[in-house]
């Protein structure tokens, strides 16, 4: 898809007894994927989405692989997916990634990156 859609729904519970109530939020986010240039062959305005959807990509890869690695600076302001992204990874929050995956050998090379880009996601480990 040539586009990222995010979902989020807030979540308030109050304690009938102590009155004290919580919030919390669920994010579903929808990435777009990456695309090769060449193969995917866009041209004008697609080609313009397709870049900045991998430019998005690689920034969050930069995030994800920054806090796998315990880095002290985050780059979350690179782009604004990581910005609107940014409380849903690392931290306290609780974080799912699925990854879908292509069983035709054309897409073995989106195929084995959307995997690497897991592979780094399942290296966060956060203080929940």
């Amino acid at each position: 898809s040539r586009s990222h859609v995010m979902f989020t729904v807030k979540v308030t519970t109050t304690n009938r007894s102590t009155r004290e109530s919580l919030t919390g939020k669920i994010v579903l986010c929808d990435l777009g994927g990456s695309e090769r240039l060449k193969k995917s062959e866009v041209t004008g305005e697609n080609m313009k989405e397709a870049i900045e959807i991998n430019r998005s990509l690689t920034a969050l890869g930069d995030v994800i692989e920054a806090i796998a690695r315990g880095k002290p600076q985050v780059p979350y302001r690179n782009h604004r997916l990581t910005q609107l992204l940014q409380d849903s990874l690392g931290g306290s929050a609780k974080t799912l990634m699925f990854c879908n995956c292509s069983p035709a050998r054309s897409n073995l090379h989106e195929t084995m990156m959307s995997l690497n880009y897991a592979l780094r996601a399942k290296r966060i480990v956060n203080n929940v």
